[in-house]
């Protein structure tokens, strides 16, 4: 058996074994986890009961603890001779009483009060070597409640004080008795229940622990400042705290008992790591059944498994086995064969389809791409022989389609396969269908002038119209060209080469263009001019200019046409013809738009051009006109400088108007009833009618400087300008020519009786200050 296969069969056995053995493991963890948590509450739970039980057996040993300091104290006031001492005032013998009595009982406070309660002599052991200042708070409280003892925090420890009346028969004194709630108490409790007793003594800033059953190292947590835990860790074992404050004078005395939660739930752990052994047996002994039934599943799959593999190879001719089972291995032994059977009809048209157009039979982008890099694969290391690609992309196709339809269309393309068939008559040489209406050459042993020849016998193939259903269409293509190995070194630059050629050819209109290097970094220098644009407006880098208009019969208006220039902060001042077309093509174009009305609308308001009243001409492009919101931007600008629409000329070319005629005319309609002034901008050029130009508001007309410029050297030029003119006046319109050159074209449109002109040869674009100078001059 091959490793794939194994390595597959394996995989199968270990999903299914691998899926029920998580299944079961997560039901145990599961369990393990509903029992943990179960024997952790429950250990809580008892630990809580017990820890209450020893709550009330501490209370209790604090009780009889005081019950025998008040049977102490009752035995020395009942002592006929410490009474008559008292009576007499033998202050010896009251003292000797109090030592002796509180020395055999272990106290370390005996005193003898007054009938105020004041101290009238007192025993105190060595652990006090002074009379304590919190007495008489001890003394007051226990007045208040003669039968019951009071806690009093001495020298950071805690002493449990009782007092009993001196009767003879008649109270005449009190015997006050205190004695320490020491260690041994808390060794009684340790003793008795198991439980660890710690009395926290915390006096102003000062916190001991006199008495504790426990280790220092919880003895140092039980001293950390703040609130009191309700559970700490010491070491490996978790302690439960109870806390139980004893009322107290002189500070606070809080009882902490504290129990292991370990000493319960140790037996159970044991228990449950017991379980968990027995789980792991059951789980092994599982995985162990369960991997033999699987192994048994997967065994019937093995020769289908194999057969996968000669198909995947490409062998379709060997049935499969087990189709005669009625399981479902049989059912999925039948489905692979009749798998088998497709695939093996659907392959050999696969192959065709793969590397083929099929409304051509050309070869198509794929088989196109390998092609060239076969071509270039097989050239030896040196002495190689060039190669040329030739991309191209028919005009006007889409046109088509919407014109004859797709049908005509797609028979369209199959008359430029036959035509371009012929042009790869060599046996190496390919052509190929690379996109809708796109098709590409390779020429073999093709170096530049080879290549630029094929493409020129292919322009002159497309000369000749095609007749198609009775339809004759002139057909027109760019091609581009580049060459390996000079243009690129692989495939797909060679075709990306070749690609920015057909594009360039397009729009140069020069049918054929070879790739040159400028083409494509002129591209990549585009990249950023959209975000330099943007940059430009935020940061004042655009200038004004303005170039002057002037009047040729007499009229004394100063009008002058606004432009913009960029001063680029690396490339110095860029030409508009690297940006405007690009601003116009992205949209940005309108941004650009508004920034120059603005400019000139901001020079308008101020006093040297008011004097002036210097009428100013704006060109809108098709983005513009289109823009709904354009009248009320142009306004919005107006109103905040203080200037009049009578002060603009907005220049609009005819293609902007055709492209859009309705929409056009309504906006044009608005600026007029604003009050601006409207002009046809390259009048000539466009595809405009005579009766639409008259519907437009227009008031001027602007004839080309192609046009113009050509008056002295073309008479048919000449003729056009003279037309424009008449046709103008006709019509109403006042005139004005662009790209006035010379002297004697400037007298040449005066008698032709021209309104207004603009060019070199009165002045080029000027700056705001430059341009006020100019028109002072002029004055």
């Amino acid at each position: 058996m091959s490793p794939t296969p194994t390595r597959v069969r394996h995989s199968l056995i270990l999903k299914l074994v691998g899926v029920s053995i998580l299944l079961l493991l997560i039901v145990q963890a599961a369990g393990f986890a509903v029992v943990h948590v179960g024997i952790d509450r429950n250990a809580r739970l008892q630990l809580a009961r017990e820890l209450d039980n020893d709550e009330r057996v501490w209370l209790r040993l604090l009780e009889q603890n005081a019950e025998r300091l008040r049977q102490g104290s009752a035995l020395l006031a009942a002592d006929y001779g410490f009474r008559a001492a008292v009576s007499s005032d033998d202050q010896p013998t009251i003292q000797s009483a109090l030592e002796n009595h509180g020395a055999r009982i272990g106290a370390a406070a005996t005193a003898l009060l007054d009938t105020r309660l004041a101290l009238r002599a007192a025993s105190l052991a060595s652990e006090l070597p002074q009379m304590p200042a919190e007495l008489p708070l001890v003394v007051q409280a226990l007045a208040a409640q003669p039968q019951g003892s009071q806690v009093a925090v001495i020298a950071g420890r805690p002493y449990q004080f009782v007092m009993v009346p001196l009767r003879a028969p008649l109270v005449i004194g009190w015997v006050l008795m205190g004695f320490p709630v020491g260690q041994p108490l808390a060794d009684e409790m340790r003793q008795l229940l198991g439980v660890d007793v710690a009395v926290r003594v915390q006096a102003g800033a000062s916190t001991t622990l006199p008495v504790a059953t426990v280790p220092a190292p919880v003895r140092a947590r039980l001293l950390q400042p703040g609130a009191l835990p309700l559970e700490l860790q010491a070491g490996t074992h978790t302690l439960l705290v109870r806390a139980r404050a004893l009322p107290a004078v002189g500070g606070e005395v809080h009882t902490l008992l504290l129990r292991s939660v370990d000493t319960v739930v140790g037996p159970l752990r044991q228990l449950q790591l017991l379980l968990a052994v027995i789980t792991a047996a059951g789980v092994l002994l599982f995985a162990l059944g369960n991997g033999a039934m699987a192994q048994r599943l997967t065994t019937p799959l093995r020769s289908l498994l194999t057969a996968t593999r000669r198909l995947a190879g490409g062998d379709y001719s060997e049935p499969l086995r087990h189709t005669g089972r009625s399981d479902e291995i049989g059912d999925l032994a039948r489905s692979f064969d009749g798998m088998r059977l497709e695939i093996a009809r659907q392959q050999a048209e696969v192959r065709d389809l793969a590397y083929r157009d099929r409304l051509t039979g050309l070869p198509n982008r794929e088989r196109f791409r390998q092609a060239v890099m076969q071509a270039i694969a097989a050239q030896p290391p040196l002495g190689s022989t060039p190669l040329a690609v030739l991309l191209l992309d028919l005009d006007r196709f889409k046109h088509v389609n919407d014109v004859l339809g797709y049908a005509f269309g797609d028979r369209l393309l199959q008359a430029v396969a036959q035509r371009l068939r012929p042009h790869a008559s060599q046996a190496p040489d390919l052509v190929a269908r690379v996109g809708g209406n796109e098709f590409a050459l390779l020429l073999h042993d093709a170096d530049p002038t080879r290549a630029l020849k094929a493409a020129q016998t292919i322009v002159q193939a497309f000369e000749a119209p095609l007749e198609l259903n009775e339809q004759t269409v002139d057909l027109s293509a760019a091609l581009g060209i580049a060459c390996w190995p000079g243009h690129a070194a692989d495939a797909d630059g060679l075709l990306n080469r070749a690609e920015i050629a057909m594009y360039a050819a397009k729009r140069t209109l020069s049918v054929v263009q070879m790739y040159d290097p400028a083409l494509d970094s002129s591209s990549a220098q585009t990249l950023t001019l959209l975000g330099d644009l943007r940059r430009a407006v935020e940061q004042d880098e655009l200038r004004l200019f303005l170039q002057p208009k002037v009047a040729l019969q007499g009229h004394h208006t100063l009008a002058a046409e606004a432009l913009v220039r960029w001063q680029h902060p690396q490339r110095g001042l860029v030409p508009p013809m690297q940006f405007i077309p690009f601003a116009e093509q992205t949209g940005f174009v309108r941004q650009l738009t508004l920034w120059v009305f603005e400019a000139a609308a901001r020079w308008q308001a101020q006093p040297q051009a008011r004097a002036l009243g210097v009428r100013v001409s704006v060109n809108l492009s098709t983005r513009d006109l289109l823009d709904p919101d354009l009248s009320h931007r142009l306004d919005d600008i107006l109103q905040r400088h203080g200037v009049a629409a009578t002060a603009f000329c907005l220049e609009i070319t005819e293609s902007a108007i055709m492209d859009d005629p309705q929409r056009a005319e309504a906006m044009l309609n608005r600026l007029a009833q604003q009050g601006f002034r409207l002009s046809i901008d390259d009048f000539g050029t466009g595809y405009s009618s005579l009766a639409y130009l008259r519907r437009l508001p227009v008031q001027e007309l602007k004839i080309d400087k192609s046009f113009v410029m050509g008056m002295q050297s073309a008479e048919g030029d000449a003729m056009i300008v003279r037309s424009t003119i008449d046709l103008a006046h006709n019509l109403g319109l006042s005139v004005v020519a662009e790209g006035v050159e010379s002297a004697d074209i400037l007298e040449h449109l005066r008698r032709l009786k021209c309104d207004e002109a603009q060019g070199y040869h009165i002045s080029r674009p000027l700056p705001l200050d430059d341009y006020l100078a100019w028109q002072a001059r002029q004055a």
